[in-house]
């Protein structure tokens, strides 16, 4: 992908040894790297490597830790095996079968997300599409199954490792309409992946003429998962297709649906620089709401003065703060994940610190086999200390 001024450049775990500021870590953590790499998926660009990464400080730096492997990622037993499979005389064959057995170990589909989430019709699943809650479908688009750089917590992971018994995705726009089609109850379509923007916008246009369609009045909202505004800003500014895109999110609003743009931001730095505030201008005039959502991530803004600076300046460029996440239980989540209540208790400091413009984020919150569920608080029930929850969304409207 090529724009004007900026050419993109990808790094993945065999080409470490290509990024000069590695050069200030030494050999023993990127090999471990390495090794971490070959079992969670690894990619980084030019830009999070040029403009987001404090390299005179890596041991604690946020987005070096939101992108680059770290070895605590994976469990000692598995960080074990995969050091004995990454230094293994195995052909690839046999390196991807001890390989997948990690990943399946790794709890690759949390919450039941595969067996329950997936649609039928005539017994026959429907790929490409997680149609968990009534009124919202979710779509991934088979062209958007990688990102511009991957987060080291994603709970994703299992579509970027190359095993289609793991993915979800699908080229099938027909299919997608006529499914949307047979269920008027569906008001909000969320296309992510993967993510959505790393598409050419031709792509990106197929599935969005589809649910613009005569048949399809009933979808009202239209919304779009992405990590470009951080990883990949020059997506909405320089790309060689990028007012291509913009003219695509403003027909969307123009053919009077509600167009949301869910950007993933986990830290401040992420878009308080030049390339990202001008992409975010660049979409807020198509007509088109930014709204953020994050997880709580321990060594990336596991603490109420970043989250509350985070979502105080996400205001105040326009963006609306919307939820806040608890890890899921998958991937890397040994290394990131905090106990519920020390995650109540970060998200209840933070929410404190801010106006109310800024208190429109909810958490935090976790998806289980149910449904979407929120931590309203912690209290005591005789001797016995307890977490108050709620629905946000449950597979059955009524729960919630």
């Amino acid at each position: 992908m090529e724009n004007n001024k900026k050419t993109i450049r990808f790094y993945n775990e065999k080409q470490l040894d290509e990024i000069d500021q590695l050069k200030k870590v030494s050999e023993e953590k990127i090999e471990e790297m390495k090794i971490v790499g070959s079992i969670l998926p690894f990619r980084v660009n030019n830009h999070v490597i040029e403009k987001l990464i404090n390299w005179d400080n890596t041991e604690s730096d946020p987005i070096f830790a939101l992108t680059f492997p770290n070895k605590k990622m994976l469990s000692k037993e598995h960080f074990k095996q995969a050091r004995k499979i990454y230094h293994s005389n195995m052909n690839e064959i046999e390196k991807k079968k001890a390989i997948t057995k990690i990943h399946l170990e790794l709890n690759p589909h949390p919450s039941s997300q595969q067996e329950k989430n997936v649609p039928t019709v005539d017994g026959k699943s429907i790929q490409g599409i997680q149609h968990k809650y009534s009124e919202t479908a979710l779509f991934f688009p088979k062209q958007g199954q990688t990102c511009h750089s991957h987060c080291t917590f994603c709970f994703r992971w299992p579509q970027f490792v190359g095993n289609k018994d793991l993915q979800f995705a699908s080229s099938d726009a027909d299919q997608l309409k006529d499914y949307l089609a047979q269920h008027q109850e569906i008001t909000d379509v969320l296309i992510t992946g993967g993510d959505p923007m790393i598409m050419k916008t031709k792509h990106l246009e197929m599935y969005v003429d589809a649910l613009l369609s005569e048949e399809l009045k009933h979808i009202k909202n239209i919304r779009i998962g992405t990590k470009a505004i951080t990883f990949w800003p020059y997506r909405f500014t320089e790309d060689r297709d990028a007012n291509r895109l913009l003219n695509l999110l403003e027909k969307i609003v123009l053919n009077g649906k509600h167009l949301a743009i869910m950007a993933h931001f986990n830290h401040k730095r992420e878009f308080e620089n030049d390339e990202a505030i001008k992409a975010i201008k660049l979409i807020q005039k198509t007509g088109a709401v930014i709204r953020t959502q994050t997880p709580i991530i321990r060594h990336i803004n596991a603490h109420s003065e970043t989250l509350a600076e985070m979502w105080q300046s996400q205001v105040q460029i326009g963006m609306v703060p919307y939820y806040l996440f608890v890890e899921r239980d998958t991937g890397a989540k040994l290394f990131f994940e905090l106990p519920l209540a020390e995650a109540y208790n970060i998200y209840r400091d933070a929410i404190s610190k801010v106006s109310g413009l800024a208190k429109t984020v909810r958490g935090p919150s976790m998806s289980a086999t149910p449904g979407k569920v929120h931590i309203d608080g912690i209290t005591n029930i005789g001797d016995e200390k307890v977490f108050v929850l709620r629905f946000l969304q449950g597979r059955n409207p009524r729960w919630n």
